[in-house]
């Protein structure tokens, strides 16, 4: 049999097991997605990370947009990443010294702290698709994509924050993995409060 007819027989059947795929889910649109992240406001729920080196954690996370965010580790552990004043600070649970600050301007998850969120901006957002099971949102900076991406996962009906991948300016990546966000109401300032961490875990 000749090429062109062996073409000619395999082209239908090509067809019909194309038809018979389910269709492809078109992604959530981006502006449906900046208006839930604009929606968050004040908000809780645990999480589970996994680290670039394989190591997992959980703890409990709480946003206030716009700019605040605290990720308190699961005891015993007493790691604690604060965003707040425009800082992140990163306490490390084995030394008093003084926490790591880091401009939150120059992070990832500056993206989903900001006052107003807006995933149709040029150049900010590298990727989106559905993968079959949810929407996946990769956004920098597009100012300066050298500060590193996030990936944002949500799934739909309704449309939820499901985890985000963060990948910094030296190519390592940390996952964070999100339990139901729940309203949190009105929560202490101080939760946000990088200095007034330090002074009561005995830093300066």
């Amino acid at each position: 049999m000749d090429m062109d007819r062996r073409t000619a027989l395999l082209a239908p059947l090509a067809a019909a097991i194309l038809a018979a795929l389910p269709a492809q889910a078109a992604p959530i649109p981006l502006s449906a997605l900046s208006g839930y992240l604009n929606d968050l406001g004040t908000v809780q729920t645990d999480f589970t990370q996994v680290n670039a080196d394989g190591s997992v954690a959980t703890g409990k996370l709480y946003i206030q947009r716009p700019g605040r965010a605290r990720f308190e580790y699961a005891p015993p552990d007493r790691s604690l990443v604060i965003a707040g004043a425009g800082s992140v600070g990163i306490f490390d649970a084995k030394s008093n010294q003084p926490p790591e600050q880091y401009p939150l301007a120059k992070t990832p998850l500056s993206l989903i702290l900001a006052q107003k969120i807006d995933l149709g901006r040029a150049k900010m957002v590298v990727g989106h698709h559905e993968d079959g099971t949810s929407t996946r949102v990769k956004a920098q900076d597009p100012d300066h994509p050298e500060y590193g991406t996030i990936e944002l996962v949500f799934t739909d009906k309704p449309v939820a924050l499901r985890q985000w991948v963060i990948t910094d300016d030296m190519g390592q990546q940390t996952t964070v993995i999100l339990s139901e966000l729940k309203t949190a109401g009105s929560l202490r300032s101080n939760l946000f409060d990088i200095a007034a961490e330090a002074e009561r875990r005995g830093s300066r």
